[in-house]
Formats: C-alpha cells, sequence, structure tokens
C-alpha cells in the first residue's frame, strides 16, 4: 500500500496523519479561496486541513459548529461584529458556532493553514456569503 493508499484508509477508520506534510502538499495558487482536505469524514463531525489564498468576506454556515487550529500564517479574523477584528498566529484556537458570521479580512503572512474541526461534518457548499456578491460556495472551496 503506497502513502495515499494509506492515508486514504485512515479517512475512513481514522489513524495518525502528519500535519506538516498534509500542509506542505498544498498548491501555492488556488482559483478558490480555500482548498481543503479532509482527514477523517463522518455524520457527525469531519476533520480537516485547509489553505486559505485570499481574504475571506464576511460569511456563515448554517450546518455546523467550525473549530479551526492555526498550523501556520498569521492574519486577522473576527466574529459576529467587524470592530472586533483580531489577531491570529499559529497555535491559537478560532471557534465559530453554527451561524456565527465571521471572516479573514487580512492575512498578513503565507501560507495560513488550519486544522477544522466541524460538528456535525462540513458539507462543501454549506457557506452563506453575507454579501452574496462576495462569493458561491463552488468559488469558495475545494479539495485537493
Amino acid at each position: 500500500m503506497n502513502d495515499e493508499e494509506h492515508l486514504m484508509t485512515l479517512n475512513r477508520t481514522g489513524g495518525r496523519f502528519d500535519l506538516n506534510k498534509i500542509a506542505a502538499a498544498f498548491p501555492e495558487t488556488a482559483d478558490t479561496m480555500l482548498l481543503d482536505t479532509y482527514l477523517t469524514d463522518k455524520p457527525e463531525a469531519s476533520i480537516r486541513v485547509f489553505r486559505i489564498y485570499r481574504d475571506v468576506p464576511p460569511h456563515y454556515h448554517t450546518q455546523c459548529d467550525e473549530v479551526l487550529h492555526v498550523l501556520s500564517g498569521t492574519g486577522t479574523f473576527w466574529i459576529d461584529d467587524p470592530k472586533e477584528e483580531a489577531p491570529f498566529a499559529p497555535g491559537h484556537l478560532l471557534v465559530f458556532p453554527r451561524r456565527a458570521v465571521h471572516a479573514v479580512p487580512r492575512i498578513l503572512s503565507h501560507p495560513v493553514i488550519f486544522l477544522a474541526i466541524d460538528t456535525p461534518r462540513r458539507a462543501p457548499d454549506d457557506v452563506v456569503f453575507v454579501d452574496p456578491a462576495d462569493g458561491t460556495p463552488s468559488g469558495f472551496i475545494a479539495g485537493i
């Protein structure tokens, strides 16, 4: 079994994941705001690693709470109130409850990579932009 087949087996059953290796596999550019890869994917919860490629406008998720651990990069985020914009850096944990409007208005250093735990599972199309002109689910995120 090669590394990719082994990772796919782990995706279904759990296991050990090398987050540095996964993070290093993201390309330098993307057509979407984010790219992600699922580590586990069950109806009750999913675990993903994702990279942000550009500032993320105000949006929310209708189906899940989102917990983000910052693996790399720096920037700013806010939740519910743009006046409460605050920095994030590696080692920080950001928690976005379901339906809480949040944004990443400024990326200060690249690459910005998060480990995400979504409960229940976050479907790829579960993103609602406050201003529909800011994007669509298909332009928001794609898998690698």
